[in-house]
């Protein structure tokens, strides 16, 4: 999740262009998004498709295969969407889910936080599950058997929807997944086929959680899994098979300036990481991303620009260029 508290330099917020560094020798191919989009999130279907969630539209756009026009397949506000938060593509059932959240800055009425689901072809509502206890949905993943695993930002605990459920439901709640000092519990999640849940801390962390999933699919202990060094604030999680794990550091608390944000590769073994390497860095809040056709695809926020102007929303620009970039997985 997204909450820089501290207001950087608006001529910083305002560049068209930051500084980029890549690790890869080739570079990263790109993909315009609407404008005045500040994504959210991003995943990719099995067609090839991208869908990405917007945080100030509560809309999300999609990209098909071979495409450089984004669509826009669900509308601002639809089925009381406002902050989009995660999305993630079932294809099994045809559906999009995306997370709502309830921090402002949008061009649509606020709701309570909660899970949605859309169509996947027409965009059109299917469902919305209200996160219990005015809880926060932050992120989620989908196993093979269609369960959906969901962090909340609001409360130390992973909720679960299994396809028969009507409401979520508390899968895993333990107090080491303390709040950090800005106030805020859990934020990434990623699964390790069905196997092991990971999801990160929203504050600045040398660690993520790893949480075994069971036989008859309730939770294990939970475990944490050491960095080399502090994370900087590890948004999204995607696994990378083979004991590896992409970890987009959106750098939402950080005093790096605007374009502290990165995206790292960190090679698991037992309870810590062998290996953390930066693949990207410079990025303007790199808070999603997914993996496929053998590249990490990845967005930049920019919520700074929001937040720099959260007493005269007026003054937001409706120009700052957004898109969808990419990179080879090492």
């Amino acid at each position: 999740m997204k909450f820089r508290c501290m207001l950087q330099p608006v001529a910083f917020f305002l560049a068209l262009a930051s500084t980029r560094s890549f690790a890869a020798t080739t570079a990263p191919t790109t993909v315009p998004l609407p404008p005045d989009w500040y994504p959210e999130s991003v995943a990719v279907g099995p067609d090839g498709s991208f869908y990405v969630g917007s945080w100030r539209q509560g809309a999300v756009a999609r990209i098909r295969s071979g495409s450089t026009m984004p669509q826009i397949v669900v509308k601002p506000g639809a089925n009381g969407l406002a902050n989009g938060q995660g999305v993630v593509v079932d294809a099994k059932r045809h559906l999009l889910w995306v997370c709502s959240g309830t921090l402002g800055f949008t061009t649509v009425p606020m709701t309570p936080s909660a899970l949605k689901s859309y169509d996947l072809a027409t965009g059109m509502p299917r469902a919305s599950y209200v996160m219990p206890d005015k809880g926060y949905c932050n992120d989620m993943a989908l196993d093979s058997h269609g369960t959906l695993y969901v962090t909340d930002s609001l409360h130390p605990r992973v909720l679960r929807l299994r396809i028969d459920d009507s409401t979520l439901q508390t899968w895993k709640e333990d107090p080491a997944f303390a709040q950090g000092k800005e106030g805020f519990d859990l934020n990434g999640i990623a699964l390790d086929d069905d196997d092991n849940v990971y999801v990160s801390e929203l504050t600045a962390a040398a660690y993520l959680w790893r949480i075994s999933v069971q036989r008859d699919g309730m939770a294990g202990s939970a475990q944490r899994i050491s960095m080399p060094r502090a994370l900087k604030n590890a948004d999204a999680i995607r696994y990378a098979g083979s004991g590896r794990l992409v970890i987009f550091e959106s750098n939402a608390f950080g005093g790096d300036g605007p374009y502290g944000g990165q995206i790292s590769l960190a090679i698991l073994a037992g309870d810590r990481a062998t290996s953390l390497t930066t693949l990207v860095h410079g990025l303007n809040d790199p808070s999603s991303g997914a993996i496929a056709n053998g590249r990490i695809y990845f967005i930049e926020s920019k919520y700074g620009i929001l937040m720099s102007r959260k007493d005269h929303p007026a003054a937001i620009p409706k120009s700052v260029p957004f898109d969808v970039q990419s990179i080879p997985l090492p």
